[in-house]
């Protein structure tokens, strides 16, 4: 059983999520809320596995809500999969910094919704990568003042596989490509974090562009 909290200030939206997920086997909603405040009391009272979090919020955001969850939990963290209105939005550009997993547009429909909460809560780090690649191409540009991430800590096949991420593919798909097991890639990607202290894969993506290891648009 997979406990998830929603998040999000509207409340038809919110609550269609929380009755959608309501209805999903396997799946417990054990609380919603309405803004960041109460979304940051409920995480740390209810320990979910997935948090719904809405981005654009009064008072505080998403953004702010996500660090303050993610700094207190406790181990197994929970897992943050970013709600927006628009695939090209700067706020989710920051959760990604921030340490959400992904992120999912609410237009998106109920199976998509139901497979990201899976996907997420199963470990996938970037349920929509074409998306999200977009949304670190739109903003790598404006982040060239801050100091790249030193890769000279990796060997040549975790480059490989951290371009690959970078690229959007899935961990089969590496493997794939690459003719080695699904297995050695999450250990090549584990190892790859760990090096560069990063604690998602999303935040693998966007080291990626801004190390200039994968150009926009290349």
């Amino acid at each position: 059983m997979t406990t998830v909290l929603v998040v999000d200030d509207q409340y038809l939206i919110r609550a269609g999520l929380v009755g959608l997920l309501h209805a999903a086997p396997g799946i417990e909603v054990v609380g919603e809320a309405s803004d960041g405040v109460d979304a940051v009391a409920l995480a740390a009272e209810a320990a979910p596995e997935v948090i719904l979090m809405d981005i654009r919020m009064p008072g505080m955001n998403g953004i702010e809500a996500t660090e303050r969850i993610l700094a207190q939990a406790a181990d197994p963290t929970p897992r943050i999969l970013v709600l927006t209105t628009f695939d090209l939005d700067e706020y989710v550009y920051g959760a990604l910094r921030a340490g959400a997993c992904g992120f999912l547009l609410k237009e998106s429909g109920p199976e998509r919704l139901l497979a990201a909460v899976t996907a997420v809560a199963g470990g996938d780090a970037l349920f929509a990568p074409s998306v999200t690649r977009r949304l670190v191409e739109a903003y790598a540009r404006q982040t060239a003042c801050e100091q790249p991430a030193d890769l000279e800590a990796l060997t040549s096949r975790e480059l490989e596989v951290l371009k690959l991420i970078a690229r959007g593919l899935s961990n089969l798909e590496i493997a794939d490509r690459l003719y080695i097991s699904e297995a050695t890639v999450k250990t090549h990607l584990n190892r790859t974090m760990t090096k560069l202290d990063l604690d998602s894969r999303a935040q693998a993506v966007v080291v990626a562009y801004e190390s200039g290891l994968v150009t926009p648009g290349g």
